[in-house]
C-alpha cells in the first residue's frame, strides 16, 4: 500500500485499514471499533510527544477520549513490559524511547461559563483529573480556564455578578439599564479581555503543536459551532441547540445547558501553527454525514472542522461507521467483494433519492449514468423490478404475525424498545399465544433530573400529610407490605389515565416512589419516612446541576424509570413480572462507563435466557457506539450471553432481531424486515410515551436532531423511512394496496434478523475487541 503518512503509527493503522485510496481534502485513517480508535490516537500522541518533549498540546474532554486516556496511561505504565512492547511493536513504535510528558505545555480547549471548577462536570476538573494528574503534566506549564480565577468587577465572585448563571451578551452592544446590568456589562468586558489575554499566551508559546478534538453533531470542534468564523479566537460565546443537547448530560438537563455560555479557543487558535498536528476523531455512523461534509467540502462555515485543511499535518481518525459515507468508502463498498443483491438495493434506492425519481420511472439510461447502479451485473430493464420485488417481500415479512413464541425484547435504556420497534411489539402482544418479555439492562438513573425528583418528593409529603397514602397504615407495610402489589400501582395509575384523573396519576407515582424509598433506605416507620424524604429533598436542593448522586438516590431514580417502563407495557396487558430490570453493574453514572465484565454483566443476561428460554430475542444493534456508549456495552453483554447459551442448548431455531433507534438507522438494503406503522400505532406511541415516561416528557436530555420528546423524533424518522420506500415503490402502492395494513401505512420500521451463528460471529468480533482491551 502506498505510503502517504510520515507518522509510523498512522502508516501502520492505514495499512491495516485496507483503504486503497484517499481522495478527501484531509487525510484520514479508519479502524474497526471505538477502543481501537483510542489506541491509535494514544500511540500517535506518544509518538509526537517523544519528538516534541516541550511541545504545546490541547486535548479534549467528554466521553470520546475514554480509550485515548486509558491507553495512554496503560502504555506509559507498561512501556517496557511484554504487553506494552507488543502493542508498540505492532504499530511501528517498537524502538521508540518512553516519552516524558512532564515538559509538555497544556492548553485547555474550552469550558462552560460560569461553572465551579470543583464540580465533577466542569472541564477544568476533568483536565486536572485525567491530564494534569493522569498524564503527569506540569500545572505551572499549563493554561487553564478556571471560572474562579477570571477577574470580574470589584473582584466579585461570578455568583455575585451572575447569580442565576445567565449572562446577557446583548450588554456588549447596548446601554446598561440598571446598576446590576452595569456591573454585569463591565464584567463581560473583563471576561472578553481575559479571553484576549488567554489567546495571546497561546500565541506567545508559538501556538498549539498537537491538537486533539472530537467532532460535535453539528460539526463543531471545541465549542466552535456551525457558522463559526474560521478566523475566530478565544472568546465567551453562546452555543447552538445541537451543542446544548449534547451538553445536557453534563449539566443536568437542556434547561441548564440552553442558558449556559462557554469559553472556547477559536478555529484560528487551533490552526495558528501551520505545522501542527491536528487530529479530529469520531466514532459511529451517527457522525458519518458530518464527517463527509467536513472532509469533502471546501473550507466552509457550515463545517467548522474544514478549517483544518490549512494544516498539512491535519488528520481525521475514524471508525469505519463514521467513515461510511465518504466517497472513498462508498466507492470501495461497491468495487470490492462480490456484487450482492443488497448492493443493487442500496444503489437503486439511493439513486431514486439522488435524482428525485420514482423507482418505476427509472430508465436503463438512468441506471447506466450512475457510477454505482451502472456496476450492477447484467443490468437490464428488469433490474429495478427485482429490487422493488425484494423490498415488497421485506414488507411482507414485517407484517407476518408471530404466534406461539417466547419473545424477549431487550433495551440498553428505558424507552429504547419503544422507540426502536413498538409497532412490531404491539402486534406480538395481540396474540395470547405469545409470552412477551421486556428487559431493560441498565438502571437509567442519569435520565432523571434532580428537579423532577424534588417535585415528586414534595408531592409525597403533601399526600402523606393529608393521609392520602393509606398503605402506610397497614400494620406490616414497613416490614414486608411495601414489597407487595407493585403491579397494583401500575393498574391504578393506568385507571387514572383512562379516567383523566391527574391527581390519581400523581398519587400512583408517589405510591411507587414511597415503596422505593422504604426499600432503598430501609425505612422503619412513618416518621422515619417523613424524615428521610425531607433529607433527600435537602440533599438534592443542595446539589449542583449535573452532580453525581449518592448510590441510594441513583437507585431511587432508576426505580422511577423502571416504574415508567412497566406502565408502557401494561398498556397492552403485560404484567410487571414480565418487565425485567437487570441493572447491569457497569452502569454507574461515571464520566467513563466501565467495560462489561463476565460475572457482573454477562451472567445476569445468561440467567434470563436460561430461565425464560426465548425463541425470539431483540436487541439494539449499535456495534460502534453511535449513540450513548451504553448501547455498545449492553450489546457486548448480550453477545457474550448468547454465545455462552449456545454452548448449552440447541439454538438453531432462535431468531435474533436487531433494531436501531434515534441514534443510528438502518439503510433499507441492510434490513430484511420492514414493518408498516399506522397512524393508530403512532398515536399509541405518543399517548403511552407521554402518560408513562413522566420524567421524560419535558425532554431534559433530547437528541441533538430534535428539540423535543424522543417519541416525536422517532415518528419523524419512521415517516422519513416511509418516504424513502415510497420513492422506490410509488405512493399508489400504499393507498391502492389490497392489504389494509399497507393502506394504513404512514411510517416504516426497519429491522434485521440474524441466525444465532450470524450473531455469534458478530459477538466474536466484539469479544475480540474487548479481549484486546488491556484494562
Amino acid at each position: 500500500m502506498k505510503t502517504i503518512f510520515t507518522s509510523k503509527v498512522e502508516q501502520a493503522f492505514h495499512e491495516l485499514s485496507g483503504v486503497p485510496e484517499i481522495t478527501a481534502k484531509i487525510p484520514y485513517v479508519t479502524v474497526d471499533n471505538f477502543p481501537k480508535l483510542g489506541l491509535m490516537t494514544s500511540l500517535r500522541f506518544l509518538e509526537w510527544a517523544e519528538q516534541n518533549p516541550q511541545g504545546v498540546i490541547s486535548l479534549p474532554t467528554g466521553k470520546t477520549p475514554e480509550y485515548f486516556i486509558k491507553y495512554t496511561q496503560f502504555l506509559l505504565e507498561n512501556w517496557d513490559k511484554p504487553k506494552g512492547m507488543d502493542i508498540r511493536s505492532q504499530y511501528g513504535l517498537g524502538n521508540m524511547a518512553k516519552p516524558d510528558l512532564s515538559g509538555l505545555q497544556f492548553v485547555q480547549i474550552d469550558e462552560f461559563y460560569p461553572i465551579d471548577p470543583r464540580q465533577h462536570n466542569s472541564f477544568y476538573n476533568y483536565v486536572m483529573k485525567y491530564y494534569i494528574d493522569g498524564f503527569g503534566l506540569d500545572i505551572s506549564n499549563s493554561l487553564l480556564i478556571n471560572s474562579d480565577e477570571i477577574p470580574l468587577v470589584d473582584n466579585k465572585h461570578f455568583l455575585e455578578v451572575f447569580p442565576d448563571y445567565n449572562i446577557d451578551l446583548s450588554l456588549r452592544y447596548r446601554e446598561a439599564k440598571s446598576v446590576v446590568e452595569e456591573m454585569q456589562q463591565k464584567s463581560i468586558f473583563m471576561i472578553d479581555n481575559w479571553c484576549t489575554s488567554y489567546e495571546q499566551k497561546i500565541r506567545d508559546k508559538g501556538g498549539i503543536g498537537f491538537f486533539l478534538g472530537g467532532l460535535g453533531p453539528d460539526g463543531h470542534i471545541a465549542f466552535n459551532t456551525r457558522g463559526s468564523d474560521h478566523f475566530s479566537t478565544t472568546r465567551l460565546t453562546k452555543t447552538n441547540f445541537e451543542t446544548q443537547a449534547v451538553a445536557a448530560g453534563d449539566l443536568g438537563g437542556i434547561e441548564i445547558s440552553r442558558n449556559r455560555l462557554v469559553i472556547t479557543i477559536g478555529l484560528d487558535t487551533i490552526t495558528h501553527d501551520s505545522n501542527a498536528v491536528s487530529i479530529i476523531f469520531a466514532a459511529g455512523e451517527a457522525k458519518a454525514e458530518i464527517v463527509k461534509g467536513s472532509l469533502e467540502s471546501a473550507p466552509n462555515a457550515i463545517y467548522p472542522a474544514s478549517v483544518l485543511q490549512r494544516q498539512k499535518n491535519s488528520r481525521f481518525y475514524l471508525t469505519k461507521g463514521a467513515a461510511c459515507k465518504l466517497t472513498d468508502s462508498v466507492n470501495q463498498f461497491y468495487k470490492t467483494g462480490e456484487w450482492t443483491h443488497s448492493k443493487s438495493e442500496r444503489s437503486i434506492i439511493d439513486l431514486c433519492q439522488k435524482i428525485n425519481k420514482y423507482g418505476h420511472h427509472l430508465t436503463l439510461e438512468d441506471l447506466k449514468a450512475d457510477p454505482y447502479t451502472s456496476q450492477i451485473p447484467n443490468l437490464n430493464a428488469e433490474t429495478v423490478h427485482t429490487v422493488i420485488d425484494s423490498i415488497k417481500k421485506k414488507m411482507e415479512k414485517g407484517m407476518k404475525p408471530d404466534t406461539n413464541e417466547v419473545i424477549y425484547h431487550t433495551g440498553p435504556h428505558h424507552d429504547d424498545i419503544m422507540l426502536g420497534i413498538m409497532p412490531y411489539t404491539n402486534r406480538q402482544m395481540r396474540s395470547a399465544t405469545n409470552d412477551v418479555h421486556f428487559s431493560v439492562l441498565t438502571s437509567g438513573f442519569t435520565a432523571v433530573t434532580n428537579d423532577f425528583v424534588i417535585g415528586v418528593l414534595k408531592e409525597c409529603q403533601d399526600y402523606i400529610a393529608k393521609g392520602e397514602i393509606q398503605m402506610l397504615d397497614y400494620p406490616d407495610f414497613f416490614e414486608v407490605g411495601y414489597s407487595k402489589k407493585w403491579d397494583k400501582d401500575v393498574y391504578h395509575f393506568l385507571n387514572s389515565v383512562a379516567a383523566r384523573n391527574q391527581n390519581g396519576k400523581r398519587r400512583g407515582l408517589c405510591h411507587r416512589v414511597i415503596r422505593s424509598i422504604v426499600e432503598v433506605w430501609s425505612v422503619r416507620n412513618k416518621s422515619h419516612l417523613t424524615e428521610e424524604i425531607a433529607s433527600i429533598i435537602s440533599d438534592l436542593e443542595n446539589s449542583y446541576d449535573g452532580g453525581k448522586n449518592s448510590p441510594e438516590v441513583q437507585k431511587m431514580k432508576g426505580m422511577i424509570r423502571e416504574f415508567e417502563e412497566e406502565l408502557v407495557w401494561a398498556h397492552f396487558g403485560t404484567p410487571v413480572k414480565n418487565v425485567h430490570h437487570l441493572r447491569l453493574g457497569f452502569y454507574k453514572g461515571d464520566v467513563f462507563t466501565e467495560s462489561p465484565e463476565k460475572n457482573r454483566d454477562m451472567l445476569p443476561v445468561l440467567e434470563e435466557f436460561r430461565k425464560h428460554k426465548p425463541t425470539i430475542i431483540s436487541l439494539a444493534m449499535d456495534p460502534e457506539g453511535s449513540g450513548p456508549d451504553t448501547h455498545y456495552k449492553v450489546l457486548q453483554a448480550i453477545a457474550g450471553a448468547v454465545k455462552e447459551w449456545k454452548e448449552e442448548e440447541d439454538l438453531s431455531k432462535l431468531r435474533i432481531i436487531g433494531y436501531r433507534n434515534v441514534w443510528f438507522k438502518y439503510h433499507p438494503s441492510e434490513a430484511d424486515s420492514i414493518v408498516p406503522v399506522s397512524l393508530n400505532a403512532l398515536d399509541v406511541m405518543e399517548n403511552s410515551f407521554s402518560e408513562s415516561y413522566l420524567s421524560q416528557v419535558n425532554a431534559s436530555f433530547p437528541s441533538y436532531e430534535y428539540d423535543g420528546k424522543f417519541n416525536e423524533l422517532t415518528q419523524k424518522i419512521w415517516v422519513q423511512q416511509l418516504k424513502q420506500i415510497q420513492l422506490l415503490l410509488g405512493k399508489n402502492f400504499f393507498y391502492e394496496n389490497n392489504h389494509p395494513l399497507v393502506r394504513a401505512t404512514h411510517g416504516l420500521v426497519y429491522m434485521k434478523e440474524m441466525t444465532v451463528d450470524e450473531f455469534v460471529a458478530m459477538a466474536q468480533d466484539l469479544e475480540k475487541a474487548v479481549e484486546e482491551n488491556p484494562f
